[in-house]
Formats: C-alpha cells, sequence, structure tokens
C-alpha cells in the first residue's frame, strides 16, 4: 500500500517534480495522495505517504531524495563528532505537519490508518553510508571499529523514531510498523 498509489497518473500529477521530501511537508498533497489508492481499489487500511527519512531531515540533516537512487547526504556520519549532531526530535517543533496530515486523514478515512518509521539501524546505515549501500562497508566498520560511537547514534535514533511514531499515534494513526529494510545485511 505505500507503494500502491506512486505508478498512479494523479499521483505523478500532485507531485510533479516536487522532492518527496517537501512533499510529505504539505499535508494537504499527504491527505490527497494517501486517499488516490483508496479511491481506485477496496482496501482494509491506509498507510500515510510519508519516507522514513522525514524525522531526520526534521531534525536538521541534509537529507535529499534522489529520483531511482534514494537517500543522499552531503556529510555522511563517520565518527563521534558526526554522531553528535543527531540531536533529540521534538514532534511538535520540528514536524507539525505529520501530526496535521494525520488528523486530517483520520477525518477522511472509513478504514484504519498506519503510520510508520524507519528503523534505527536502516536510518543509521544512509547516515552512514550517505547514499543507498548494497555492502555497508562504512556502516559495519563504524559498528566494529567504533562501537561506542554507532552505539550513541543508534540510540539517538531509537529516541527518534519512538518520538515520531508515538506523535502519529497521538495524532490518530491506528497502527505503526517499523521498517528495518537493511538489518538483513548483520550475521
Amino acid at each position: 500500500m505505500r507503494q500502491a498509489g506512486r505508478y498512479l497518473p494523479e499521483y505523478r500529477e500532485v507531485r510533479g517534480t516536487a522532492d518527496i521530501l517537501d512533499t510529505c511537508r504539505q499535508p494537504e498533497q499527504v491527505l490527497e495522495v494517501t486517499l488516490q489508492p483508496l479511491r481506485r481499489m477496496p482496501l482494509d487500511a491506509a498507510i500515510l505517504f510519508s519516507d522514513i527519512m522525514v524525522p531526520i531531515a526534521s531534525i536538521g540533516v541534509r537529507v535529499r531524495i534522489e529520483a531511482g537512487l534514494g537517500p543522499l547526504l552531503d556529510e555522511p556520519i563517520r565518527d563521534a563528532r558526526g554522531a553528535a549532531r543527531i540531536r533529540p526530535l521534538d514532534p511538535d517543533a520540528d514536524e507539525p505537519f505529520v501530526s496535521e496530515a494525520i488528523r486530517l486523514l483520520v477525518k477522511e478515512l472509513d478504514v484504519p490508518l498506519i503510520g510508520f518509521s524507519g528503523a534505527p539501524f536502516t536510518l543509521a546505515s544512509y547516515l552512514i553510508e550517505g547514499k543507498p549501500s548494497r555492502t555497508f562497508a562504512r556502516t559495519k566498520a563504524l559498528m566494529y571499529g567504533e562501537p561506542a560511537v554507532f552505539e550513541q547514534l543508534l540510540g539517538s535514533l531509537a529516541d527518534i523514531v519512538v518520538a515520531h511514531l508515538c506523535a502519529q499515534v497521538e495524532a490518530g494513526a491506528q497502527a505503526v510498523q517499523i521498517f528495518d529494510s537493511w538489518v538483513g545485511a548483520l550475521d
């Protein structure tokens, strides 16, 4: 469902050439794009239109999503100083658009709304690699070479994920899911 609407012509019309993160910051567009698949097919639930990098961008990390490639960072985290740049997320101040979009959706939906977040390891992988990776060499190097730094980063990201998901539930999401897309890279 999260991907279901992305092929629709009406989705492409709403998104146009806008960056996906910009679209995620517009509650009215999130409402429209989330509802589009439900207008075409009977579904048991709706999934909030968003991206796992929304809370990361919301705390000031410069990240962009390149079509066909994924998240890109000009300044990846490679050491303690980089990990220290990850500050706590205050959903009300940093990403009020997420809660606003959920409140709008709950008023419109006849089915449950599912929110989501990326998991700490997956988020850390993007932050450390600076782009999608098949080998996660830099992530593993930091994890094994500087375990205290890696633990600090994962702890900070876990706090962000919890704050992000709790805000979604408080705004009206009936369920949340955590995507740990890259944890399979570990033994």
